[in-house]
């Protein structure tokens, strides 16, 4: 199975992780939210696939680009 690497758009906290691994995504299903000046920010996936691994846990610090998630497409 190919891999895909999901990216932040942009430096912020991880508010919330709404998905679990193995779950079955589509694309534009939001796996998490990010919290940057006091806004939160969903985190879309742009593509059909499965979790396979969360890279980053709640409360954590992102960067603008960081790989945050993988999944089996």
């Amino acid at each position: 199975m190919a891999e895909e690497r999901v990216r932040s758009e942009m430096t912020g906290k991880v508010w919330k992780i709404v998905s679990s691994v193995g779950d079955k995504v589509s694309d534009g299903d939001e796996i998490m939210i990010l919290e940057s000046m006091k806004m939160e920010i969903p985190v879309m996936v742009d593509t059909d696939g499965t979790i396979k691994e969360f890279l980053v846990g709640e409360g954590d610090e992102v960067t603008e680009d960081q790989e945050i998630a993988i999944l089996d497409v």
